[in-house]
C-alpha cells in the first residue's frame, strides 16, 4: 500500500493485487508501532535520536547486510513523517521496546497502530481509485507466474474466479513471508524444520508465493533462515495448543509489564531483543505470564480491553489474587516486583544498570 500509493503520488499508474479478500496483511495485526529515528515527534518531545543510533542499534542484531540496515533506518524519520504528514495519522505517542536505546517505537492514542496506519493507507488508494484511473484494486486475486523479457521482469499473470489474468509493468513484491506455510514442501521446512513445530501469529495468506515466484526466474534471496521466534504468543487456556495464536504487543512490555516464569520470579530484562528473551524463556520454567500494574495497563488501556475479550488476558484485583492462582507464595512476585522497580530506577543514571544484560506468553514465530 506505501509503494502503491508513492507510485500515485508521483504520477504513475498502479495495480494492487493481493491474494486475500480484503488488503492489509500481517501489517493490520501490528499492535505495537513503527520505528523511526530523527522524526518529528521525536524532535518536538526532546528525544536526542537519529538515523546512526538506529543503525548501530539494529547492527547489535548480527545483520549481514549493513547496507540495507543503513538504508531501512536512514529512510525511517521521512516514512514515519510521511504517514503522519500525508494521511493524517495520530503518531504522537512514543515507546522504547526491545532492542532499541532510545524511545522511537510511534503510535497514536487509539486502537492498534498497524490497523490505523494500513486503514489509512488503503482507503486513500481506494479514494483514488474510485475517482480516476490511476489506481486499481483487485482482491481474490493470486498471482502465481512473473512474465519476463530476457532477463527484465515485464508482469505477471494471476489467478481470480478460476481464470488466469496478466498485468504489464513493472512489478512489486510485497507479499510478507512464508511463517504460515507448515506443509513439508515449504520454505520454512526448506530453512528452519527445526521451528515447524512452534504455532505461529502469521495470518494464512503468508505462504512465501512471493519469494518463490522470485526465485523462479532467477531473483537471488538472503535471511530467508532468520525466522523470529516472538516471545509473547498469548495463550488461550481452553485452547493451549492451538497452532495460530494471538501475538501480545511488545508494547505491554514497552510501557512496564514483566515476565514470571511458573515459580514466579523474573528471569530476563522484558526490554531486550526478541531473540535474548525467547532464549531466556527456553532455559526457564514455564507456563509463562506477562504482568502489567495499574499504572502500565492504563497507559495501554485499548489493548487490554481487546486481549480480556479475547480470552487471552485476565484483571485481578491484587497481587494475592494472581499469586493464588499461579500456585506461588506472594512474598515471590513481590520480591520480583520490588527487584524489576530497584532496577528501573537504577537504569535511569545507569543505562547499563539492571540485574539482567541491557538490551512475555508462550513462544511463538513471527516471520
Amino acid at each position: 500500500m506505501s509503494a502503491a500509493n508513492t507510485v500515485v503520488e508521483n504520477g504513475g499508474r498502479v495495480v494492487l493485487l493481493d491474494k486475500s479478500s480484503f488488503c492489509g496483511g500481517n501489517s493490520t495485526k501490528a499492535t505495537s508501532g513503527i520505528n523511526g529515528a530523527g522524526t518529528k515527534t521525536q524532535k518536538a518531545k526532546g528525544i536526542p535520536d537519529n538515523a546512526e543510533i538506529f543503525t548501530q542499534d539494529t547492527l547489535k542484531g548480527g545483520a549481514k547486510k549493513p547496507e540495507l540496515a543503513k538504508l531501512l533506518c536512514d529512510n525511517s524519520a521521512a516514512d514515519v513523517d510521511w504517514l503522519v504528514d500525508i494521511f493524517n495519522l495520530d503518531l504522537s505517542l512514543l515507546a522504547r521496546l526491545g532492542g532499541h536505546s532510545q524511545p522511537r517505537t510511534h503510535r497514536g492514542k487509539e486502537r492498534f497502530p498497524g490497523m490505523t496506519i494500513t486503514y489509512a493507507l488503503i482507503q486513500m488508494l481506494e479514494k483514488v481509485a474510485e475517482k480516476t484511473d490511476l489506481a486499481r484494486i483487485i482482491t481474490k486475486a493470486k498471482v502465481f507466474k512473473l512474465v519476463t523479457e530476457g532477463n527484465v521482469c515485464v508482469g505477471c499473470v494471476y489467478e481470480k474466479g478460476g481464470q488466469n489474468f496478466q498485468e504489464f509493468g513493472p512489478v512489486i513484491l510485497a507479499s510478507g513471508g512464508f511463517g504460515a506455510d507448515f506443509t513439508q514442501d515449504s520454505l520454512l521446512a526448506k530453512y528452519r524444520p527445526d521451528l515447524l513445530h512452534l504455532p505461529t501469529t502469521n495470518g494464512e495468506h503468508c505462504t512465501g508465493d512471493g519469494i518463490k515466484m522470485g526465485e523462479a526466474i532467477g531473483a537471488k534471496t538472503i535471511d530467508l533462515e532468520w525466522v523470529q521466534v516472538h516471545p509473547t504468543g498469548l495463550v488461550k487456556p481452553d485452547d493451549a495448543d492451538a497452532k495460530i495464536k494471538f501475538l501480545a504487543a511488545e508494547a505491554l512490555r514497552g510501557v512496564g509489564g514483566i515476565i514470571l516464569n511458573a515459580e514466579g520470579n523474573r528471569f530476563c530484562n522484558e526490554l531486550g531483543r526478541r531473540d535474548y528473551v525467547t532464549g531466556e524463556m527456553w532455559k526457564s520454567k514455564p507456563p509463562f505470564r506477562l504482568c502489567l500494574n495499574k499504572a502500565a495497563s492504563d497507559e495501554i488501556i485499548w489493548h487490554c480491553k481487546h486481549y480480556t475479550g479475547r480470552g487471552v488476558m485476565k484483571y485481578y484485583s491484587s497481587g494475592e489474587d494472581l499469586a493464588k492462582d499461579m500456585g506461588v507464595p506472594l512474598s515471590v512476585i513481590e520480591k520480583a516486583h520490588e527487584e524489576h522497580f530497584q532496577a528501573a530506577k537504577k537504569t535511569e543514571t545507569d543505562p547499563d544498570g539492571g540485574p539482567f544484560p541491557a538490551y512475555p506468553s508462550g513462544k511463538c514465530w513471527d516471520e
